[in-house]
Parts: structure tokens; sequence; C-alpha cells
């Protein structure tokens, strides 16, 4: 009878906190993946806004991708102190400018009811998918999507 070598080691999971290599290796395995599956489409790029106060401080900004027809909003932050003066609005657009100038016809976005769904929707998104009870069992996770 064959003598069968013993298996190698079984694959472990090793939990933790955040890991920027692993998201780095993780991000260029499924740009692998995406470029496979759509061929003819340019990889997906980021896509950032920002709003500099006048000594050079960060005021406001956007952070997200496009890729393809679609864009995505992954952040959005204003500072306290430049809140209500139209801001987020002017970033939210310059961002769907360079998002069109990309050949994008759509951008989409998650807002926790905490947070600013409402801003959204008062520039044109509509909500598309509402995940109660996320992060905490009063809020809700809401995913928006506005047609440009």
């Amino acid at each position: 009878m064959p003598v069968v070598p013993p298996s190698p080691e079984p694959i472990r999971s090793l939990v933790g906190e955040g890991d920027p290599d692993l998201d780095r290796r993780l991000s260029a395995e499924l740009d692998r993946v995406n470029a496979a599956a759509t061929p003819g489409v340019a990889p997906a790029r980021e896509l950032t806004v920002r709003a500099l106060d006048h000594d050079g401080e960060l005021a406001a900004g956007v952070s997200g991708w496009t890729w393809g027809v679609a864009a995505g909003i992954a952040l959005t932050w204003v500072r306290e102190d430049a809140r209500s003066a139209g801001l987020g609005s002017r970033l939210l657009a310059d961002f769907e400018a360079e998002a069109r100038v990309r050949g994008c016809s759509h951008v989409f976005v998650t807002s926790f009811t905490f947070q600013a769904p409402g801003f959204y929707e008062r520039h044109g998104y509509r909500e598309i998918f509402r995940w109660e009870g996320v992060p905490t069992p009063e809020a809700a996770d809401v995913h928006l999507r506005k047609d440009l």
C-alpha cells in the first residue's frame, strides 16, 4: 500500500484590527477579478474633492471612486464650524461633475440615519435600500442613488 504524506497545515484564520497591507492585497486581488469580468472597462479610479480654509487646513472632503458608469461616495465630512454654509453641497456638485467627466451615469452613497441621508435626498438622491438596526437598534444604514 502506498504511503500517503501527511496533509499540510490547515488554513487558519487571524482576527485583528485594521491592516493596511491586507487591505492593499485584497484590493489588488479584487481588481484582477473585476478586470477579468469587465473586459474593455477601465479600472476603478479614486475620486476625491477637498476644501481648504484660508489657512490651508481641511474644512471638508469627499472621497470615493468611479468605475465604468458608476461612481460611489465612501466618505463625506464637513468640519463643524464650516457646516450650513453650502460647502457640502459644493463638494458634492464637484464630485458629481467629475464623475460625469469620467463617463458615470449614476452615483451611490450610504449614510446612517444619524448622519446625512436628508442632505443627499435634497440633492436628488433617492433611497434604494434601508438596513434597519445598523449600527444600533434604533438606527438604519440608508443606501441612496442619484442618476446623473
